[in-house]
């Protein structure tokens, strides 16, 4: 029979189910929710709440993990995954309300869903790193371009509130600007990550 202390911790029940856990499911759904409003409203408020939902409970569900001490990586896996459904989604609604959107949401798409994705999951690789906010005792300079608090405010906020700004003022170059910034930090972390698995080149373990 297996015991409790036999499974391994980052997949025990009471973390799968824990309250971190469940607000990173109860933000996921009340965002794609409002993603859906926002869908048949055509309304930019809508979008804002949307994003606000998802900011709000992003930083809720890992604030929790860390003060219960519940983080796991099954949860950090979780909240990867339902991150990507959040912005999937209310991007989509970004495009169908204002279709000036839809070349630097494209762009953001495309380093979100494929290189963002293969960095934020590159944790797994590096068994007792909990999950991508401890990738600097793996290689500092890739965790300082893409989990520092700075990077994380500025990898979806600085993309969509470019947005609006580009809405209210026309200012269309300013979110390409930022997308394409965004994707080339991805693209430089991406290939130094491959160049440490390869073995080319040393990581570079640090403090926060």
């Amino acid at each position: 029979m297996t015991t409790t202390t036999s499974i391994p911790l980052a997949v025990r029940p009471p973390f799968l189910l824990g309250v971190p856990n469940r607000i990173t499911l109860v933000r996921t759904v009340v965002a794609m929710v409002i993603a859906a409003i926002a869908f048949r409203s055509g309304l930019l408020s809508w979008l804002v709440v949307g994003y606000a939902a998802y900011w709000l409970g992003d930083m809720a569900d890992g604030a929790v993990a860390r003060y219960r001490n519940e983080e796991s990586v099954a949860g950090a896996v979780f909240d990867i995954v339902c991150d990507r459904a959040c912005s999937f989604l209310l991007a989509a609604a970004f495009m169908a309300t204002f279709p000036a959107t839809i070349g630097p949401l494209a762009i953001f798409l495309v380093q979100l869903g494929v290189l963002d994705t293969m960095l934020s999951l590159a944790f797994l690789l590096w068994p007792g790193t909990l999950s991508p906010n401890y990738f600097y005792k793996v290689d500092r300079p890739i965790w300082i371009w893409n989990w520092s608090k700075p990077a994380k405010a500025v990898n979806t906020a600085a993309v969509v509130i470019s947005l609006i700004v580009a809405h209210q003022t026309g200012a269309q170059w300013l979110p390409y600007s930022i997308a394409l910034a965004a994707c080339v930090v991805k693209v430089i972390s991406s290939y130094r990550l491959i160049a440490i698995l390869r073995g080319r080149r040393s990581a570079v373990p640090g403090q926060p």
